[in-house]
C-alpha cells in the first residue's frame, strides 16, 4: 500500500491532474440530484475533485473528509474550513446529515470485505432518506485496456477486487440503498507507458509485487523490451454508481 502522507504533494500530478478531476466531478455531479444542499466527499484526498464539486454548484454545501493528514492538509488549502480528518469507517456526523455522499477512488484501497461493508454502511447512515450515495467501482479493471503492457502484466498476482460492481451493489442493498444510476468517465492522462509502468512497479504501485522483489524486476525487464517506451497507451475509463436511500 502506498504511503499517502508521502504521496500527497505529488499525488495530483501523477494521477491526471485537473483534467482527470474535471471528468470525475462532472460524472459524479451528473448523478447527484439538483436539489441536494449538503454533500460529503469521503476520502477526499487532496480535494482536487471536492473543490470542483463545490464550485460547480454554489448552492451545494460541500464537506470533505480524509484519514490521511497530508491529503487533508492539501484539501484544506483548496476548501478552507470544509475539510475534516476522519476514518470513513467511523464518520463523525449524525445520522441523516447529508443529501449526497460521494467516495471517489476509495473502496478499491480497503483491506477487505469488512472494511468495504463498514464504509458503505457509514455512507448510508449519514445520508438523509431520499439521499444519494455515489461511488467509483472496478478501478483496477479499468486500467486493463488491452494494451501490450497489460499483456506483460497479466500473470502478476492481484488483490481481490474490493470494489467490484456486484459486491458494492450487494452491500448497498443490505444498507437500504437502491441502485439508481451509472456513469463513466475517462482517466485523462492516466494511460500507461512502459517506462512509467516500470517506475510504478519500483515504487510499490502493484501491491502484490513488492519493489525490489525478483518478480518485479522480471516484469520490469519485459516492460523495458516493449517498443515506444514513452508512448502512453489508452486512458482507463472509470465507472461510477449511484444508490438512493429509501424515504
Amino acid at each position: 500500500m502506498l504511503d499517502y502522507d508521502k504521496e500527497a504533494d505529488a499525488y495530483d500530478a501523477t494521477r491526471g491532474g485537473e483534467p482527470r478531476a474535471a471528468a470525475a466531478a462532472d460524472a459524479v455531479l451528473g448523478l447527484v440530484p439538483a436539489a441536494a444542499r449538503r454533500l460529503l466527499d469521503v476520502a477526499c484526498g487532496t480535494g482536487i475533485v471536492t473543490r470542483r464539486l463545490a464550485a460547480a454548484r454554489p448552492a451545494l454545501r460541500v464537506t470533505g473528509a480524509d484519514l490521511t493528514y497530508g491529503m487533508a492538509r492539501m484539501a484544506a488549502g483548496r476548501l478552507p474550513g470544509a475539510i475534516v480528518l476522519a476514518d470513513s469507517r467511523r464518520l463523525p456526523f449524525p445520522d441523516g446529515t447529508f443529501d449526497a455522499v460521494t467516495s471517489v477512488w476509495l473502496l478499491h484501497l480497503l483491506d477487505g470485505p469488512g472494511d468495504v461493508r463498514a464504509v458503505v454502511a457509514e455512507c448510508a447512515r449519514v445520508l438523509r432518506p431520499g439521499g444519494v450515495y455515489v461511488t467509483t467501482v472496478d478501478k483496477a479493471a479499468a486500467h486493463d485496456v488491452g494494451s501490450d503492457i497489460d499483456a506483460v502484466l497479466a500473470p502478476r498476482p492481484r488483490r481481490p477486487a474490493q470494489d467490484a460492481t456486484a459486491t458494492v451493489t450487494s452491500y448497498a442493498v443490505d444498507c437500504g440503498l437502491d441502485s439508481v444510476g451509472r456513469a463513466r468517465f475517462p482517466g485523462v492522462g492516466q494511460g500507461r507507458s512502459p517506462r512509467s509502468t516500470v517506475a510504478d512497479l519500483r515504487r510499490g504501485w502493484f501491491t502484490r509485487v513488492p519493489p525490489g522483489d525478483p518478480l518485479a524486476e522480471r516484469f520490469a525487464a519485459r516492460l523495458q523490451a516493449l517498443p515506444d517506451q514513452d508512448r502512453r497507451r489508452p486512458d482507463p475509463v472509470f465507472t461510477v454508481l449511484a444508490f438512493r436511500k429509501a424515504d
